[in-house]
């Protein structure tokens, strides 16, 4: 799995103002009650780079994840319904490991929502740091998203809502983000690309996507994949969604692999960097001080987009 667990502490660090509460003293009695075999096994609080769920260890081999923020509970329970079918589906397409859904618990305990357990995976959280010009990941990521793309999605519409179809519905959230961005990033040199990757075309058909193909969901092992996290919302979607995973790791050479072993054109190609963009301009704002690891993500992802010749 990618996440260090956090030495002393019992549950995940604050980043938003409507924060549940959630520890691994709760965890112990809910998982206890949802599944009486698993009782007695050590929980532990994980520290991770992602911020819409908590998550902790049970045992070595399950994970248990929260959402950190407030839902309507019969609606909530339903997405999550929802995100087991489309991991269970991604789980038999995927050509590297990723979480079995295991579970949907009941709230309880002073936690408010339905909850989930999945198996766990193991490997490395990557690191865009490290991975700048790694050859062998961008082949493996490259072997990936062609496999996704052979999936059958026939007759599968874009689910509607969220990042996958078109890009200019989403120009009221980039220019917020620009505003509330003066003085902490280039916001004229990503405004000015902004404005020329909003109206591109739709994209001509669908594939099967992951959706949020981030460093914080791809697991490493010796410099090689090995899994992905998070596949809940898995689904058809613009082909070139995915591509993100190349702006938020790689330099250009690297990127340049990935282009032309996917065979993307250049609207394609573009329309990643635009998804790329819509992705990273909200985390150095919103995640400065409670998030520094998604803030530095957020950063070095527009950075390379503000360089690129697109």
């Amino acid at each position: 799995m990618p996440d260090e667990e956090r030495n002393g502490a019992t549950g995940p660090p604050r980043m938003h103002t409507d924060q549940l509460a959630i520890d691994a003293e709760q965890v112990e009695r809910l998982v206890a009650a949802a599944r009486p075999e698993w009782a007695g096994r050590p929980v532990t609080a994980i520290r991770s780079q992602g911020t819409v769920n908590a998550i902790f260890r049970v045992g070595r081999t399950i994970a248990a994840r929260f959402a950190l923020q407030p839902d309507e509970p019969v609606a909530h329970r339903t997405a999550l319904e929802r995100e087991a079918r489309r991991s269970a589906r991604f789980l038999q397409v995927c050509p590297v490991a990723v979480p079995e859904p295991l579970l949907i618990g009941d709230a309880g305990e002073g936690y408010p929502l339905a909850w989930t357990a999945q198996s766990w995976v193991d490997g490395d959280v990557v690191d865009p740091r490290a991975f700048r010009d790694a050859r062998d990941l961008a082949d493996d990521l490259i072997d990936l998203l062609a496999t996704l793309r052979d999936v059958d999605v026939a007759g599968e519409a874009f689910r509607g809502y969220g990042r996958g179809d078109v890009l200019a519905p989403f120009d009221e959230w980039v220019q917020e983000c620009l505003r509330r961005s003066v003085g902490m990033i280039d916001t004229a040199a990503i405004g000015a690309l902004w404005s020329r990757l909003r109206d591109l075309p739709a994209p001509a058909g669908r594939s099967l996507s992951h959706t949020d193909l981030v460093p914080g969901n791809v697991l490493v092992r010796d410099g090689r994949l090995v899994g992905l996290l998070d596949t809940g919302d898995a689904s058809a979607a613009d082909p070139a969604l995915d591509l993100v995973i190349a702006w938020h790791l790689f330099d250009p050479a690297m990127r340049e692999r990935m282009r032309t072993g996917l065979g993307s054109s250049p609207d394609e190609w573009a329309r990643g960097a635009g998804w790329a963009l819509v992705q990273a301009i909200g985390l150095v704002w919103y995640y400065e001080s409670s998030n520094p690891v998604m803030a530095a993500l957020g950063r070095s992802t527009l950075d390379r987009l503000a360089t690129s010749a697109l």
